[in-house]
């Protein structure tokens, strides 16, 4: 459950994120028929389930919108050049973090580095059982970091480093050029002004309104899926490039029923809270954003793809505001 909601807000959805270095299977095509079918009856349960490009139009209001994946994949580059008409015809791109705020945001984890490490309190060591400590530093140092420093970073933010597979962190090391920063590259060399959907710190406090005890239960659940790292990964680059990505939240529903201490209500209601604190809520708090720059002309939004799907994914929030939705080739 918490691997599938981590990897797909990192899009959030490193698959096969590094194709040579990592070498996941994908499970979707092994799942017994009938997990299949129950995943597929809930995903088309859901508002705009399926697609990664869209128009959204009410009057004179043009945006197009476009669900990403943050991570490289060579399969980008003939995406990228199909959206670039469509890019070059808007007033304003909007993404979840143009070049400004990223820029910001490395500033602040400089002088600030109580966003990502425990600067005062326990330690991870001192929080969590022996073995589990055992098992996470085991599990970070296999992503080049030291026990010592794992030790001190907070836990929403060792659960982001757990759900990203020991072959894929060379890209994160080197930066991600996935079909975002393919499409901020595109923008800023035509000169269209490119802007943010939400601040530069606006994740810092979604993870730090979290219960502690619910941050240190993230850690768990992520390392009891450990083993199959790279295979949920390849599982959501390949539901991504079938425009099909809802099926990885469902995917990791069924996986965390199979926990120990989980129960399917418990499940439920975890991953509920999920939903609405990292995805609901900011999906809400962009629509007043994406409005007023399709007020100014032409809008192209970009951002990942579980974003758009559900009861307030993106798509069904702009339909409430009145806009006609249509599903576009990808």
């Amino acid at each position: 459950m918490i691997r599938a909601a981590l990897l797909c807000l990192i899009l959030l959805l490193p698959g096969r994120i590094a194709a040579a270095a990592c070498a996941g299977t994908d499970l979707w095509p092994g799942l017994p028929e009938a997990d299949r079918a129950a995943i597929e009856e809930a995903v088309g349960a859901l508002a705009y389930p399926r697609g990664n490009f869209w128009r959204a139009t009410r009057g004179e209001e043009v945006v197009h919108l476009v669900g990403t994946y943050h991570f490289d994949d060579p399969r980008h580059d003939a995406i990228a050049e199909r959206l670039a008409p469509v890019i070059d015809g808007a007033a304003t791109v909007l993404v979840e973090a143009g070049p400004e705020e990223q820029e910001r945001l490395k500033s602040e984890m400089t002088r600030s580095p109580g966003r990502l490490f425990l600067v005062s309190g326990p330690t991870l060591p001192e929080q969590l059982e022996k073995a589990d400590w055992q098992a996470l530093s085991a599990a970070m140092q296999a992503r080049g970091i030291p026990a010592f420093m794992a030790s001190k970073m907070r836990p929403w933010y060792v659960s982001m480093m757990l759900g990203i597979p020991p072959c894929a962190m060379p890209e994160m090391a080197e930066g991600m050029r996935g079909l975002d920063a393919r499409i901020v590259e595109h923008a800023a060399a035509r000169q269209i002004p490119v802007r943010a959907l939400e601040p530069y710190d606006t994740v810092f406090g979604l993870f730090d309104a979290m219960a502690p005890e619910a941050q240190l239960d993230m850690i768990l659940t992520t390392l009891a899926m450990g083993d199959q790292a790279e295979d949920y990964s390849a599982t959501l680059t390949e539901a991504y490039f079938n425009e099909d990505v809802r099926v990885t939240w469902e995917l990791g529903r069924r996986a965390a029923y199979e926990l120990p201490g989980k129960t399917p209500e418990s499940v439920d209601a975890d991953m509920a809270e999920m939903e609405e604190a990292l995805m609901f809520r900011r999906n809400r708090a962009w629509i007043p954003v994406i409005e007023a720059a399709a007020a100014e002309g032409p809008a192209f939004v970009a951002f990942g793809a579980l974003h758009l799907s559900g009861r307030d994914g993106v798509l069904a929030l702009l339909e409430r505001e009145g806009f006609t939705l249509e599903r576009l080739p990808f």
